[in-house]
């Protein structure tokens, strides 16, 4: 449906409608380090969402829902995904993780 969407009070990354499940998904994006090879637990993005920002997105999604009551969809279902991706010093992409229902 959009994505970077902003409310008064921050910023969504992502959302989404399939006829059913609105979704509002969390993307942390990090950069592998060029002097290793490989992943290192610290190229795990997701490692990085922690409790305050999943709360966060929660109160964004609710500020979103209530803003735009008239316009968003009918939905059966609300969930909130994680996506981490990975990309090298090319912008290539190394790795792309999504969790459904993250929290």
């Amino acid at each position: 449906m959009a994505r970077n969407v902003r409310t008064r009070h921050g910023e969504i990354d992502l959302i989404a409608f399939d006829h059913r499940t609105l979704v509002f998904a969390e993307i942390k994006t990090r950069r592998a380090s060029n002097r290793r090879r490989g992943l290192c637990p610290e190229d795990q993005p997701l490692a990085w969402l922690k409790l305050a920002q999943r709360t966060r997105i929660k109160r964004l999604a609710c500020a979103w829902l209530y803003e735009n009551s008239q316009a968003r969809p009918k939905a059966h279902t609300i969930r909130f995904d994680a996506v981490g991706v990975v990309v090298d010093g090319s912008d290539r992409l190394l790795r792309l993780d999504h969790i459904e229902g993250a929290w």
